[in-house]
């Protein structure tokens, strides 16, 4: 059954056209965002929900999507989407942050333009009738320093763009090593050096717990006299009534701003103020930039639909067309391995410890630690995710560390996962065969070979003739037909375990007979997704 998306905003119809051919059923419905109760009440139908910033996805949303299974935000911003929601319920949030960094750049050149020449101020003047040459005195923007807040891939443009504008610019960001600025011609710094030395500030970062009110009232006062302040990346950034009394001050020269902390800004300390330059929200505003955005999200929300491949995600880790090839049966036997020691475990985790050898450890680790964790968890919730595996490790305390190390045997690569409790530790490892297959290998350190299927035994039992003999006769007087047999030991007469691939769920009155014979230590039916 073809995957079905619901377009709930404006997107455009290449964009639309872009479902369309890649096979997937889409409902474009570009008004039904504003209808938050309508969409609430059709949400259920749809696998993917593709939106810009009209639509608002909050809890009451996401309680009436069982089926979704990803959001994608045409754009930057994801301030309209509860991720934290979001995450829980398992749903992917993508975002398309290249989409429109240029356009929002220039946004951020143009303000700064405007603030340094006073000209909407000049052309609201000129508009009157008036002519008042001599009271739009400016500043050039050449020689000046420019202090870029946050040098990422927007930040980054517009460090670009002020440098073939003979301006110096100084960079503070946490993310910036030295090299990386030195290709990019800036002086990086830390931030009270830009806030005494910059002419102009623009601020390109995204709004964090760290970054809200970067530039606060205190941060404010350590600014040069007469400096010009421009935010076209998020409101909340800066403290706007500390601003609005330092413009009044005669502190700061002049402001641009494109970005509010509260949306859509109808009332602000900022307005009416001389020399600041206010405009709606418009850094993504050209025809190329939401063309581009609309899209990259179609794109993206396709491959994740038809593939798996996981892009410019906000709650987990991206994985590539590519790597979602390469990796896909190393995803699902990470998953194999997280769901048997889940199925396993009856007490409370502490920590999972992951160790990735030989060619595995190359891979995207992220998405496979998502995986062997999201296997685990099924214990706990069996709607549990990639997506939401991770939150509910966090929320119960799981120290979760991984080791990657270089090939140490016979097989190419291999994962192994370690679960510590206050009783014991367990461990399990498997590889991927050259046809594609997951395989276990080893389980409590007794090396095995065993293929992987739907319904599964798991026995442990000191190493006794009758065992297999026992197992068969048992199974085989109750109808429950065996396609793969594997056993493994630690030594002679030591520690053994067998793990059967049977056809069906071994009913609960064969597991009581294995047990009443008394030659188990344990006995345990599992169930893995094989599909």
């Amino acid at each position: 059954m073809a995957p079905k998306v619901l377009i709930s905003d404006k997107l455009s119809a290449a964009a639309v056209q872009i479902f369309k051919d890649r096979g997937i059923e889409v409902d474009f419905q570009p008004d039904l965002g504003k209808d938050k109760d309508k969409l609430a009440e059709v949400i259920g139908q749809y696998d993917g929900l593709a939106i810009r910033s009209a639509t608002k996805v909050t809890p009451k949303i996401l309680e009436n999507a069982p089926n979704l299974k990803v959001i994608g935000r045409a754009g930057i911003g994801v301030d309209n989407i509860d991720k934290e929601a979001a995450s829980k319920q398992g749903v992917i949030v993508m975002n398309t942050p290249f989409g429109n960094m240029i356009t929002t750049a220039e946004h951020a050149i143009a303000m700064m333009f405007a603030v340094a020449r006073q000209i909407p101020e000049a052309s609201t003047s000129t508009h009157a009738g008036k002519w008042e040459k001599s009271k739009f005195m400016g500043v050039e923007l050449t020689g000046k320093t420019l202090g870029v807040i946050g040098a990422g891939n927007i930040g980054g443009i517009v460090c670009d763009r002020a440098r073939g504008l003979k301006m110096k610019v100084a960079a503070y960001d946490p993310y910036l090593s030295q090299e990386k600025a030195d290709q990019m011609g800036v002086e990086k710094v830390e931030l009270d050096e830009l806030l005494t030395r910059a002419d102009f500030i623009t601020l390109h970062v995204p709004l964090t717990d760290q970054t809200r009110n970067i530039l606060s009232r205190e941060n404010l006062a350590k600014t040069k006299k007469g400096v010009r302040i421009i935010n076209c990346a998020r409101g909340g950034l800066v403290d706007e009534q500390a601003l609005a009394d330092m413009l009044k001050e005669g502190h700061v020269a002049g402001a641009a701003f494109d970005v509010f902390a509260e949306e859509p800004a109808t009332d602000n300390p900022l307005f009416g103020l001389p020399n600041v330059v206010c405009t709606p929200h418009l850094g993504a505003a050209t025809t190329e930039a939401q063309e581009n955005v609309a899209l990259q999200v179609a794109e993206q929300m396709a491959n994740y639909l038809l593939t798996g491949a996981v892009e410019n995600a906000l709650n987990m880790p991206s994985v590539s067309a590519e790597e979602a090839k390469v990796m896909g049966p190393w995803i699902k036997l990470s998953d194999h391995l997280g769901s048997f020691i889940g199925q396993m475990t009856d007490e409370p985790i502490k920590a999972i410890n992951i160790l990735y050898d030989g060619s595995v450890s190359e891979m995207n680790l992220a998405a496979l630690n998502c995986s062997v964790v999201a296997g685990i968890m099924k214990r706990v919730n069996p709607d549990v995710n990639m997506v939401s595996a991770p939150l509910i490790a966090q929320e119960r305390g799981i120290r979760i560390s991984t080791t990657n190390q270089a090939q140490s045997g016979a097989f190419e690569g291999y994962i192994k996962v370690t679960v510590v409790t206050d009783k014991r530790e367990r461990s399990i490892a498997g590889t991927v065969f050259s046809d594609g297959k997951p395989r276990f290998i080893q389980i409590k350190g007794i090396n095995i070979d065993a293929e992987i299927g739907r319904h599964m035994l798991y026995t442990t039992n000191e190493d006794v003739p009758g065992i297999i003999g026992t197992l068969g006769q048992t199974m085989g007087q109750n109808g429950v037909n065996i396609a793969n047999f594997t056993l493994g030991r630690s030594k002679a007469k030591g520690e053994a375990i067998a793990l059967l691939y049977v056809d069906d769920v071994v009913p609960a009155d064969v597991i009581g007979a294995l047990e009443d014979t008394g030659m188990f230590q344990q006995v345990k039916p599992l169930q893995f997704d094989v599909a």
